[in-house]
């Protein structure tokens, strides 16, 4: 991917930079959507009940789905997750720093974080929704 075609961070005159995330980003290509991606393998089974263990396994997730569209990490210019604890999330924010690093990588990324009351998979603590752009 050449310079020109990478996504880019907006970062309004004055702001303090973000830390981990962007405030916007620029991008021009094919658009990919992911659906929201929970801590389970390909079989749709949970194999722990550990919030960072989960997010790692809906980070790879993502990028199991980015590869299949020919895409990385660093393609990813919009991300959402959804967490049913917001103490237990804050709580495994190393190991999720971690897994989003070696998994994802350390690009800026328009990125949002929800508590939500449940999500539709009993077990699930974690639902990661993205939104990338491709190269054309």
């Amino acid at each position: 991917m050449t310079q020109e075609s990478r996504p880019q961070a907006v970062l309004p005159e004055g702001w303090a930079r973000p830390k981990g995330y962007s405030n916007g980003v620029i991008a021009k290509g094919r658009m990919l959507f992911i659906a929201g991606m929970i801590g389970w393998d390909g079989d749709q089974r949970f194999h722990s009940d550990d919030f960072g263990e989960q997010a790692r396994l809906a980070l790879q997730n993502v990028a199991d789905v980015l590869k299949a569209a020919g895409g990385t990490g660093e393609n990813i210019v919009r991300m959402t997750w959804y967490v049913t604890d917001k103490r237990e999330y804050l709580a495994a924010a190393r190991a999720v720093g971690q897994a989003f690093r070696e998994i994802i990588g350390s690009y800026t990324i328009a990125m949002t974080a929800v508590e939500v009351r449940a999500l539709i998979e009993d077990r699930a603590k974690v639902e990661i929704e993205c939104t990338a752009v491709l190269p054309d």
